[in-house]
């Protein structure tokens, strides 16, 4: 059940993304494709998750069923666990973007990598640090020096 409520919430997140990304005005100078092509493309990503997350739950309700004889799940006591981790990864989100802008991309986005990875790769906490800080802060470069994207700076002076 719980994947189908998935499923249907990132079509609905899909199709007000779409909506909202056709509200982008287009300018008929500069790139041609416009400032519409990578959300767009974001876009794209979502419905091919869902897709995905769609034939996961056909094969799943084509695998053979459990024997009458077996426990089933039902008789277990359900498992809140799932539900303070999306919680927890919720709450944590809604923090990286309100210090999104008084941080900056980079600093915010490090410390947003660090409290993840710091949860899901428990004990490795080098490589925790390492990650977190060299992708935050090389995506920063990549974005504002290469591509030219307008990124908040924040608390650092560069």
């Amino acid at each position: 059940m719980t994947d189908r409520i998935i499923f249907v919430g990132i079509l609905v997140l899909a199709g007000i993304y779409f909506w909202a990304t056709s509200q982008i005005p287009t300018l008929e100078i500069g790139d041609p494709l416009g400032p519409k092509a990578f959300p767009r493309l974001l876009g794209v990503g979502l419905l091919i998750a869902a897709a995905m997350l769609l034939a996961e739950m056909i094969k799943e309700s084509k695998a053979p069923k459990e024997q009458p004889g077996e426990e089933t799940a039902a008789t277990e006591p359900q498992d809140t666990s799932s539900y303070k981790i999306v919680a927890g990864a919720v709450v944590v989100t809604g923090t990286y973007f309100a210090l999104f802008e008084p941080l900056g991309y980079a600093v915010s986005t490090s410390l947003f990598l660090l409290v993840m990875t710091s949860y899901f790769h428990k004990g490795k906490t080098w490589t925790n640090v390492l990650t977190s800080l060299l992708y935050g802060f090389l995506s920063y470069y990549a974005f504002t020096k290469l591509l030219g994207v307008n990124l908040p700076s924040g608390i650092l002076p560069f």
